[in-house]
């Protein structure tokens, strides 16, 4: 404990000196020193202004939205435009027009040159390239309402949409219809690309005979593992109403004779056997502990003697929290309320716990798209 004096007043107070500097820059008179003071003014600037894009996130997220919607990167792509040539094609105003065009240009999604001609800028043209994106920010509609009230969320005092447009939910209580299904797959297989990418670049299955990708959707992982590795067989392991659209996904990536659609529930009873590798991606964040137990013991099950483990999903930081796993996927799957984001010591316990060994996190590329966890089921 040091004996510090009070920022706001002067006096000698009994402080921590952590608590001290909590005081300090909580106090009104030091924020108008620090920002006129040549040497900390900088600093005190890059804070307001960090702060100004929490206040401000939400009718940012918004903006995005009305680009994606109107399609304003899709129609500069071919060259720069006038807010005056862009209002007809939009159905806006010139003026309104001119008002989204310099937000995507405060984005970093679009650039003002001369004469107020908007382009693309790198971060734009990236964003076309982005499998699913676009399918993804309309999707947060469901979200934005889900968050209308933080706090009754974070109470569990309201009813989520997101808790009924999951076939997740929907296969714990009974029947996935063929429309919520098809929603479903689609926006899971366009975003299943950069996940597949990411996964397989930190993970060999190069010697893996036959994998079964549990909770695989429509076929989309499946499919990069065998476009990547011809050697092996493939397994999908999802609902009914889930799986009906894999074998044309298979086909026509050419893999209809190596693959093989088991359909079925892993709420219901064992996983099938035959494989030495299982994968759940993007699976165990949906679920509460005691189904991610459960599952996790089934795989163990499945699996042979040696066989491997592969877990890839949007993580916590845990001890370092990030924006992606500890505010996004985790309010996200909050509103689900069904699963939780989990930290890749978490995941790690749960395996153990399972009876898996030999437990690591292997490096990714892109945290905010998805970590990996392996395990291996003891030899024998």
């Amino acid at each position: 404990m040091a004996v510090v004096p009070d920022p706001r007043n002067g006096r000698a107070i009994g402080l921590s000196p952590r608590r001290w500097l909590t005081a300090l820059y909580a106090a009104r008179g030091f924020q108008r020193w620090a920002a006129g003071f040549p040497l900390t003014r900088t600093l005190a600037r890059r804070e307001g202004e960090a702060l100004m894009d929490l206040v401000s996130g939400f009718v940012q997220s918004q903006a995005l939205l009305a680009l994606v919607e109107l399609d304003v990167p899709g129609r500069l792509r071919h060259g720069p435009a006038t807010a005056a040539e862009l209002a007809p094609r939009l159905g806006l105003a010139p003026d309104r027009a001119g008002l989204l065009l310099q937000a995507g240009a405060a984005l970093g999604l679009l650039r003002r040159g001369r004469g107020a001609r908007y382009s693309l800028s790198r971060r734009g043209s990236a964003m076309l390239g982005v499998p699913g994106l676009a399918a993804m920010i309309r999707h947060h509609r469901v979200l934005y309402r889900d968050m209308a009230d933080p706090v009754a969320l974070l109470r569990g005092e309201v009813e989520t949409e997101l808790a009924h447009f999951w076939p997740y939910v929907f296969g714990a209580r009974g029947p996935v219809p063929p429309e919520v299904a098809g929603t479903y797959s689609t926006l899971m297989a366009e975003s299943q690309v950069l996940v597949a990418e990411d996964t397989l670049r930190a993970v060999d299955l190069s010697d893996v005979r036959c994998l079964m990708d549990v909770g695989g959707g429509t076929g989309a992982f499946l499919t990069a593992v065998g476009q990547r590795w011809p050697g092996p067989r493939l397994m999908l392991f999802d609902l009914p109403a889930v799986v009906a659209e894999a074998d044309a996904r298979l086909a026509r990536a050419g893999l209809a004779e190596r693959a093989s659609i088991v359909p079925g529930s892993f709420r219901d009873g064992p996983l099938p056997a035959g494989a030495d590798a299982i994968s759940l991606v993007r699976v165990l964040y949906d679920h509460a502990d005691a189904t991610v137990a459960a599952l996790l013991a089934r795989a163990y099950e499945a699996l042979p003697p040696g066989g491997r483990l592969i877990i890839s999903e949007p993580m916590s930081g845990g001890p370092r929290p990030t924006t992606a796993g500890d505010v996004y996927f985790a309010f996200y799957t909050l509103a689900m309320q069904t699963g939780r984001c989990r930290s890749p010591e978490e995941i790690a316990r749960l395996c153990a716990a399972a009876g898996f060994e030999s437990l690591r996190q292997p490096r990714v590329n892109r945290p905010f798209v998805t970590s990996v966890v392996l395990a291996r089921k003891p030899a024998a």
